[in-house]
């Protein structure tokens, strides 16, 4: 089969390209892989399928409305929450 035929076929099958589905699902696998530490969001990235980091955050903040290290930050460090406390 043909890339411009997989690619018609595809899309008749789906609403979506093969590339744009490909980007999905990385993306949702992305965001179910959490990270505590900083540098942890780089390394789910690359577990994703992304050697770049920079793409990764761009995609993610776009796709997934927000940047990566404030979704895996554990809920104690983020900004808009009290801190717990006696």
């Amino acid at each position: 089969m043909s890339v411009p035929v997989l690619h018609r076929t595809f899309q008749a099958a789906t609403p979506i390209s093969p590339i744009r589905f490909r980007t999905e699902i990385r993306l949702q696998e992305a965001r179910l892989m959490p990270a505590t530490r900083p540098g942890e969001v780089t390394a789910v990235g690359r577990r994703g399928g992304y050697d770049n980091s920079s793409r990764f955050n761009r995609e993610y903040r776009r796709r997934l409305f927000g940047a990566p290290r404030a979704v895996t930050r554990p809920a104690s460090a983020r900004p808009d929450r009290a801190p717990a406390g006696p």
